[in-house]
């Protein structure tokens, strides 16, 4: 039985999950509205969750986070989930995918240099992987970094990448030298924002997720010391995004858990309100036939996560069990939106319903690090390899 962190003690993290859950539930619930109304999340809610410390929940606490480990961080993100999604990737990134890569592979001097910042709010990291031919697999990168003397010179064009309007911080990957046999030669470079050659494009503009900012970011040239590969060294950009996304992918599925348990109490709330010919809708057996099914997806998708975590944590599984729990959980979750939208019939399909809001905001989830089918071959494909691996002993 695995330890609740290291850092953490138990009984100071249910104080902090009812902090959070209480942020969630009395600040921000209430001005959801707002959030997508004005595409951006409010100044006063930034503050709030930057003095709460969610900007560096996962930072160890010698760097000056709140040092949580897996198994808590997704009980977390089963509270932030409940709300707007753009609440959490104002901050997840700095805890996940790009924090993530300093906190494992950084060397002494760039985690002194950078995490402290990054777990107070004062640094925005910006996880900077995907380009236009190179989404769920990073194998397929062209954003070059070529060395030139003590420096390198970063040449490539990034897409779709989170909080890019707002990044202080980039964590830049690059293909040094073609992939081959002694490896996949991408490595992974600290680009502060403000170096020249570096242009951040116009937030796009997305069918959900209001308030969460996503952008192209061009690097025309960039020169950066040698003092920025992370970890000081080429083979360790190709791992670092793997597992930065592999740990990312149990987030992402609590995350799930957390809007698939928002969608079913506003369905069953609705249903218990709404009559039809004087009879609530819910006592109707086809309406509770769905919430049925909502509450299986949740139960199944919480209990997937905790697993997974706990799978993470304790080294058994880091590869097909964040998959698995991805998978599971983000297809879930589009299915209980769904079926949220349809007990409330036309009302669900209204803008200013939180259901029809959420059935939009969710669809992201099946595509961002690492699609359905991507996680459909890693999970196959890695179930087939551990037995052949069986059967060769």
């Amino acid at each position: 039985m695995i330890t609740l962190g290291s850092d953490v003690s138990e009984d100071v993290f249910a104080d902090v999950l009812d902090q959070v859950r209480g942020f969630v539930r009395d600040r921000v619930l209430p001005r959801e509205q707002e959030i997508a109304d004005a595409d951006a999340v409010p100044e006063d809610i930034r503050a709030a969750a930057e003095d709460m410390g969610l900007f560096g929940y996962a930072i160890p606490q010698q760097w000056g986070g709140l040092g949580l480990n897996l198994v808590q961080d997704v009980e977390l993100a089963m509270v932030l989930g409940y709300t707007s999604l753009s609440l959490r990737s104002m901050f997840g990134t700095n805890n996940g995918i790009a924090g993530q890569v300093l906190v494992g592979f950084g060397t002494d001097e760039q985690k002194r240099a950078w995490l402290g910042r990054i777990a107070s709010g004062e640094v925005v990291a910006s996880f900077a992987l995907t380009e236009p031919g190179a989404g769920s697999n990073p194998a397929g990168l062209r954003t070059t970094a070529v060395r030139d003397g003590d420096d390198w010179v970063i040449t490539g064009d990034k897409r779709f990448i989170t909080n890019a309007p707002i990044a202080d911080l980039f964590m830049v990957f690059a293909r040094t030298r073609p992939a081959g046999e002694d490896g996949a030669g991408i490595a992974v470079f600290l680009v502060p924002a403000a170096t020249d050659g570096v242009t951040v494009g116009a937030k796009d503009r997305k069918m959900g997720q209001e308030g969460s900012w996503t952008a192209d970011v061009r690097f025309d040239g960039v020169r950066v010391p040698a003092a920025s590969l992370v970890g000081g060294s080429e083979a360790v950009g190709y791992r670092a995004a793997l597992t930065s996304l592999a740990r990312g992918r149990v987030h992402i599925a609590a995350l799930a858990v957390g809007q698939a348990q928002r969608a079913l109490d506003e369905s069953v709330a609705y249903a218990a309100e709404v009559t039809q010919g004087g009879t609530p809708i819910g006592d109707f057996q086809l309406v509770q036939a769905m919430i049925a099914d909502q509450q299986t997806g949740v139960m199944a998708g919480r209990a997937l996560v905790r697993d997974a975590a706990r799978a993470w944590e304790e080294n058994t599984d880091r590869r097909i069990a964040p998959s698995v729990a991805k998978l599971f959980c983000t297809e879930m979750v589009g299915k209980v939106a769904d079926l949220a939208v349809q007990i409330h019939g036309g009302s669900g399909y209204m803008r200013d319903v939180p259901v029809e809001r959420i059935y939009r905001d969710v669809r992201l989830l099946r595509l961002y690090e690492g699609t359905s089918e991507i996680q459909r071959l890693i999970i196959g494909g890695g179930v087939v390899k551990e037995a052949k691996n069986r059967m060769s002993r």
